[in-house]
C-alpha cells in the first residue's frame, strides 16, 4: 500500500514541476524527432538492421537470466561499445538525414509534415489532370513512359536509385521527363505526396514466367513493381503507345485517357478517404464498447 501511495506522490510531485512553456516544447520536439526516425527507418533497409540488433539483445537478456557465462561474455562485448556500433552501421543513413536537414530552408518545415485532406485531395487530382494530358501526348508519338504513384508503402529504396527533383507537377515535365534524347527517359518517374519526386529510378522486374511474350522491359518492371508495393504503375508502350496500369501484380492493358483519370482518382484519393472512413468507424465502434 505504501508503494502505490509514494508512487502516485512522485507523478503527483511531476506534474506540479511541470513548466507549461519549457516541458511543453521538449515534448513535442521529442516527439517530431521520434516521428522523423520511425518515418525514415520505415521507408529504408534500416529497419531490418534494427530488428537484427532487437533480436541480438533479446537473446543477451535470455543469455543473461540463464547465467551462461561464456555467451554472456561474447555479447557483452559487442553491447559494450553499442554507441560506436549503431554510428557504423547507420553512417550512409544518418549522412543522408544530415545532408536533406541541410537542404531544407525554414520555408518547407511543417510539424509532421501535417496538409489538410481537401488541399491534399486537390493536389492529387491537379497532378492527375496534368498526367493525364502527357500521357495522352505520350501515347499518340509512341513515347515510352513509366510511372509510379506511389501509396501507402513508402518506396525510399527505388526513389534512392534515381534522380531526386521533388517537383511540382506539369504535363511539359512529364512529357520532358520521356523525351527520347533525356538522359532519364529510361527510368521511371516516381510520384509521391502529389510531386514529380524522383525520376530515372530502377525497377524490379517481375518474375512470372507465365506471361505474354509480347510484355517488354518496361510492362515486367511495372507489374514486378505492383507485386512488391500498393503503387499504381502506369506504362506507356513504346511500340504501340497503348497505355496500361499495373496494381497488385495486375496488368489492365489498352486504357483509354478517360479511364486513366477514373483509374488514379480512385487509387490515390477514393480508396485513401474509404481506408480513412474505416479507421474512424473502428475506432468509434471501440469507444462504444469500451
Amino acid at each position: 500500500m505504501n508503494n502505490i501511495i509514494a508512487f502516485f506522490e512522485k507523478i503527483w510531485d511531476a506534474l506540479l514541476s511541470f513548466n507549461l512553456t519549457t516541458d511543453l516544447l521538449d515534448v513535442i520536439f521529442v516527439a517530431f524527432v521520434i516521428y522523423e526516425a520511425i518515418k525514415f527507418i520505415r521507408g529504408s533497409r534500416s529497419f531490418h538492421l534494427i530488428k537484427g540488433i532487437g533480436l541480438l539483445g533479446l537473446l543477451y537478456l535470455c543469455v543473461k537470466l540463464i547465467h551462461m557465462e561464456a555467451s554472456e561474455f561474447l555479447l557483452s562485448t559487442v553491447f559494450k561499445d553499442a554507441f560506436i556500433i549503431i554510428v557504423v552501421l547507420f553512417s550512409p543513413e544518418i549522412r543522408s538525414i544530415l545532408e536533406r536537414f541541410g537542404r531544407r530552408s525554414i520555408t518547407d518545415f511543417s510539424f509532421f509534415n501535417f496538409k489538410s485532406d481537401g488541399a491534399y485531395d486537390s493536389a492529387v487530382t491537379d497532378l492527375v489532370n496534368d498526367f493525364c494530358k502527357a500521357a495522352a501526348e505520350l501515347s499518340e508519338t509512341k513515347t515510352g513512359a513509366l510511372v509510379v504513384f506511389e501509396r501507402e508503402a513508402p518506396l525510399n529504396e527505388v526513389i534512392k536509385s534515381g534522380t531526386v527533383l521533388d517537383a511540382q507537377s506539369s504535363p511539359e515535365l512529364f512529357n520532358g521527363l520521356f523525351f527520347k534524347n533525356s538522359a532519364l527517359h529510361d527510368g521511371a518517374v516516381v510520384v509521391k505526396n502529389a510531386r514529380i519526386y524522383s525520376a530515372g529510378c530502377i525497377l524490379p522486374l517481375t518474375q512470372n514466367n507465365s506471361l505474354s511474350s509480347e510484355l517488354g522491359t518496361r510492362h515486367r518492371a511495372a507489374i514486378g513493381m505492383s507485386e512488391q508495393s500498393d503503387a499504381v504503375v502506369v506504362v506507356v508502350s513504346e511500340e504501340t503507345g497503348n497505355i496500361s496500369v499495373a496494381v497488385n501484380g495486375k496488368l489492365r492493358r489498352d486504357i483509354q485517357t478517360g479511364n486513366l483519370r477514373e483509374i488514379l482518382l480512385s487509387s490515390l484519393v477514393s480508396e485513401k478517404k474509404e481506408k480513412t472512413k474505416k479507421k474512424k468507424r473502428g475506432e468509434q465502434s471501440d469507444e462504444k464498447q469500451e
